[in-house]
């Protein structure tokens, strides 16, 4: 089984369109695909509790169904970071509780979609970086084109790659229909990079990509 961590370069890049289009690009190929979003805040209080519109999207784009509570654990009503939301539940954060939930999970392929940036922190002594370790996952870069872009997607390849991670591959998703200078910026984050360019999201289109996806180096 493979397991692939999806993170951004912010909060607003477009992880979970992200990450439900892998989802359907894998389903698809005829993979068995769970998906995951294990640390959501800003969630909406229903009558089974608290649920999170991100979650719910993976699970529709998923083949393999899971409890609603399997794919985000850690539900958080305040939209505001997840530490501080935690911290006002009274709830503890714990990385690797969550990873050997996921584990435990049959499928071809588990996607797991982070939280804010890659450096947000989950505790007073924890940080997102914690649950792919956990997990032993791949991480996949997912790139909001807009401005601001290149500075962004490189300070965050250069810290996961401090943090041990080499990223399988990163998704271009081209959240500002009207960024000056697209292709350049595009082309400029092929060369930097350093690490496969998987897919391309259109601006408001239906979550496809444009480009194959390869796994095979997350194999």
């Amino acid at each position: 089984m493979t397991t692939l961590f999806l993170t951004g370069t912010d909060t607003g890049c477009g992880k979970t369109v992200a990450t439900a289009a892998l989802a359907r690009a894998l389903v698809a190929e005829g993979r068995r695909v769970a998906c995951f979003k294990p640390i959501a805040s800003g969630c909406r209080v229903t009558e089974a509790g608290l649920r999170n519109d991100d979650a719910e999207r993976l699970i529709e784009a998923a083949n393999v169904q899971l409890p609603y509570e399997i794919v985000n654990p850690v539900a958080l009503e305040p939209p505001i970071a997840p530490h501080i939301a935690a911290e006002q539940a009274g709830i503890c954060i714990d990385p690797a509780a969550i990873a050997r939930e996921i584990q435990q999970i049959d499928a071809d392929i588990r996607l797991v979609e982070g939280v804010g940036g890659w450096q947000v922190p989950l505790g007073p002594d924890c940080d997102l970086p914690a649950l792919p370790k956990a997990l032993g996952a791949g991480v996949v870069l997912v790139v909001g084109l807009r401005l601001g872009c290149l500075n962004h997607a490189l300070l965050t390849a250069r810290a996961i790659r401090a943090d041990g991670f080499e990223p399988v591959g990163w998704i271009a998703n081209h959240v500002d229909p009207d960024m000056d200078a697209q292709q350049a910026n595009l082309d400029a984050l092929v060369r930097r990079l350093a690490c496969p360019l998987l897919g391309r999201i259109a601006h408001c289109a239906a979550p496809r990509f444009d480009a194959p996806v390869d796994l095979s180096e997350a194999a």
